[in-house]
């Protein structure tokens, strides 16, 4: 034990927030996994349907009320205005306030019509402002602490209220016949708890809720970025918005839950490109692009792998996870998850679009790609039903993927740089061959020996290329950091 804490201590500070930061994440991430059999045994299809709306308008309004200044501009406003950073939260939570304050006013006139489109009741939308602004405190004062490596007390809030939260919901649920409303509020209750506590802790600190300066900086940056922000919305949450209006609550649940199974390895590709990226970007700044080439197709394999996981045994993992009366969302999983790999290949594209400081074809890309889902769904799913919206959002993925590989070469062309960071056959090969299994593994998702068996072979063949696998994945994390740091996220 002495020996960790030695080993430990010896940690650059970076080393060690980065390191607490990614257990206390991958930490949620297993609460959350090992309570949804659960909450998805407790609750009807029609009220899983209830907190899968909830949670759908939940990322739109933390768009419309906070217009994601917790991220976006955060960064830089962090070291802009180093020496003021608890005024320049408190102005931010002060834009929230006015934000929220202008929805009320429109909302309550008309609550009725409002309650209609939202498919919630008054009480819980109040319920979702007042948790969109306490968990956007939260963000804001985390954020902080990020910068100052200080992760102890991030932890230590993050893990009480993950752990506490499920106990709460799970208390309500059993003492309520409206089990759906009653895990919202469960939900909700923890992270209001924290996050009153948080934004009154960020206003006393920092004093200065209408500063000008402030305002001017936060609403500059972040405005221009509002239409990629909600284009990533419609991205993630529409589909079950207009299930629920066109096909019912109930196959809102079913798309819901087979979404959230195929896209569960999302925090494991963001990690993976947090990893990679401040290795890419030394590459670019060496000129050394084509050293690159072998390491991201290797990471795309990776994925493609970790991902037909997913794929190849849906099937059990629904009926274990979540129940029978599950099964219609199966074949909603081979489709959803083909688009993380989508995913990814569009990251690969923008981490050289944000290399260089050339984000209005993203913003652009975006928006293409989400109307086309939104029409899409519109068409599609009155004609197929709710799987109908998982072939969208792969025929959308694609569409974004294709517009950022056009846009990185013409960010390319325009810095007179050549193309060589990427073998794009390889990737596209490898992209053909899963899509083909993923399909296959639908077909023979009624023959479990069958999956079994592909399976077998499948990791016959890692085990007998394990040495080239494990000296890639070394060669990876042998990987030195940039000296300028220029790297930037999707989900920033």
């Amino acid at each position: 034990m002495s020996s960790v804490k030695e080993k430990w201590s010896a940690m650059p500070k970076t080393v060690r927030a980065a390191t607490a930061y990614t257990i206390c994440s991958t930490l949620q991430q297993c609460v959350s996994f090992v309570t949804l059999p659960l909450f998805a045994r407790l609750l009807t299809k029609e009220q899983y349907g209830q907190v899968t709306v909830y949670i759908s308008w939940q990322g739109i309004f933390q768009i419309l009320l906070t217009l994601n200044l917790a991220y976006g501009s955060f960064s830089t406003a962090m070291m802009k205005f180093e020496k003021d950073r608890d005024g320049y939260i408190s102005a931010v939570q002060g834009i929230c306030i006015a934000l929220s304050a202008v929805f009320f006013a429109i909302y309550f006139p008309l609550r009725g019509l409002w309650n209609d489109l939202f498919e919630l009741p008054t009480g819980i939308i109040c319920i979702l402002v007042a948790e969109v602004l306490s968990l956007t405190a939260f963000q804001l004062w985390s954020g902080k602490k990020r910068f100052e490596y200080k992760y102890i007390s991030v932890v230590i809030v993050t893990l009480v209220t993950s752990f506490l939260s499920p106990v709460v919901q799970y208390i309500l649920v059993v003492n309520s016949t409206e089990k759906g409303y009653a895990r919202i509020v469960g939900s909700a209750a923890m992270n209001i708890l924290a996050g009153v506590i948080l934004f009154t802790l960020n206003m006393v600190r920092g004093k200065k809720a209408l500063e000008k300066k402030y305002w001017s900086y936060a609403l500059m940056f972040n405005v221009p970025l509002l239409a990629y922000y909600l284009s990533q919305v419609v991205f993630n949450q529409s589909d079950r918005i207009m299930i629920s209006h066109m096909e019912g609550k109930d196959k809102a649940a079913s798309y819901g839950v087979a979404y959230g199974f195929a896209m569960l390895l999302t925090f494991v590709l963001n990690a993976i490109n947090n990893s990679y990226l401040p290795w890419f970007y030394e590459k670019i700044k060496e000129e050394k692009e084509e050293e690159n080439r072998s390491v991201s197709l290797g990471i795309a394999g990776l994925m493609a792998v970790l991902v037909s996981g997913v794929i190849w045994f849906a099937p059990e993992i629904i009926l274990i996870m979540a129940g029978s009366k599950y099964s219609d969302a199966v074949q909603v999983v081979p489709p959803v998850a083909v688009s993380l790999l989508l995913l990814f290949y569009a990251q690969l594209f923008i981490n050289v679009e944000f290399y260089y400081e050339e984000r209005k074809s993203l913003v652009y890309a975006s928006i293409g790609a989400a109307v086309l889902n939104l029409v899409t769904n519109w068409v599609f799913i009155r004609m197929f039903g709710f799987v109908a919206a998982a072939y969208t959002t792969l025929a959308s993925y694609i569409v974004f993927a294709v517009a950022n590989y056009f846009a990185m070469k013409k960010v390319l062309l325009k810095r007179g740089k050549k193309d060589v960071a990427y073998d794009y056959k390889g990737l596209i090969y490898l992209f053909l061959a899963f899509a083909v299994l993923s399909a296959l593994a639908a077909v023979l998702y009624p023959i479990l020996l069958a999956r079994i068996g592909v399976s077998v072979i499948v990791l016959g063949l890692l085990v007998i290329k394990r040495r080239q696998i494990m000296a890639f994945l070394g060669r990876l994390r042998g990987g030195a950091p940039p000296k300028e740091g220029k790297s930037d996220t999707v989900g920033e």
